[in-house]
């Protein structure tokens, strides 16, 4: 009997074969739905704007009636045309981004480390933090519209006090529109900071003080380093909605002409002018900055698995 097992038993790894193959396909079968949803709300939209990037006016034809051509000039004279608005929509996001960072590491410090052993205030004080998303988008900014305008109680104590110049303004302005942004974008921010420094082992700090070093120093040494991916998340989580961003900049909110960014070309060209080609060569120049910016941003801060 021993004979005959050992003579029909199968070789190692011959069973295993068809249950990895069935684990494969069952693998397969799971990740399909998320593969389809992909390819329908993410690969087809971004072909479609690519190809309509190119289209040329049809001769003859009605404002925006385009046909199927291959014309980079779209690219080049969009570019040519709206540069300004491209370089302001970046540093205004960049400006808005250290901004919120400056603002929300010390919050998002003081929730996740402080106030540790008070489960009660840490969580009352992270429902704050997520309340605006109660509040739609367009009503926030619209509320602050309505707070800097120039009749406004905030703005007339301002001038009262001379703090501002008779004449002067504060929406229609930079100033305005990052406030805007910062304002907006402070949760993104705030959520991955607190995530990361939540899970902070605060026996490093206290290693660090034993080790005879500055406060300054175990921050600088120990903590920005242990955080370091949430900086770089809630970073990205604020940069890249900022820089294509069209509501703070306009001018029914917190904008004005000369502030103008390229959302605001975007979703002119698209919803009045019809220039669609225009439009879309303009979102694909963006998601392209966009994208070689991140990737810098990423590599250079050793953070390559966020990717």
């Amino acid at each position: 009997m021993a004979l005959a097992a050992f003579t029909t038993a199968a070789p190692p790894g011959v069973d295993q074969e068809p249950a990895q193959r069935r684990k494969s396909g069952i693998a397969l079968v799971l990740l399909l739905p998320g593969v389809l949803y992909l390819v329908l709300f993410f690969l087809t939209p971004l072909v479609s704007l690519i190809i309509t990037s190119f289209q040329a006016p049809v001769e003859g034809g009605d404002i925006g009636q385009y046909q199927a051509a291959f014309r980079w000039e779209n690219y080049t004279e969009s570019i040519a045309e709206y540069w300004p608005q491209i370089i302001r929509s970046f540093v205004y996001a960049l400006i808005a981004t250290a901004a919120a960072l400056l603002i929300s590491y010390p919050l998002a410090y003081f929730i996740g480390v402080k106030v540790r052993r008070f489960p009660l205030v840490q969580n009352l004080l992270m429902t704050l933090v997520i309340a605006p998303f109660f509040i739609s988008f367009l009503l926030r900014t619209l509320a602050w519209k309505q707070l800097l305008s120039d009749d406004s109680w905030f703005t007339s104590s301002l001038k009262a006090l001379s703090i501002l110049p008779p004449d002067a303004h504060i929406t229609g302005t930079a100033f305005s529109v990052i406030f805007g942004l910062t304002y907006n974008f402070i949760p993104f921010m705030t959520l991955p900071l607190y995530s990361t420094l939540e899970r902070l082992d605060t026996r490093l700090l206290e290693a660090g003080s034993d080790l005879y070093a500055s406060a300054w120093t175990t921050f600088r040494k120990v903590t920005i380093p242990l955080s370091l991916p949430g900086i770089v998340s809630g970073t990205l989580l604020t940069f890249i909605p900022a820089a294509g961003d069209y509501i703070n900049a306009s001018q029914d909110f917190l904008g004005a002409a000369d502030t103008s960014m390229i959302g605001n070309v975007i979703e002119s060209n698209f919803l009045v002018l019809q220039n669609y080609p225009v439009a879309a060569a303009m979102s694909v120049v963006l998601m392209a900055v966009i994208l070689v910016v991140v990737g810098f941003y990423v590599r250079r801060s050793g953070t390559e698995d966020l990717l």
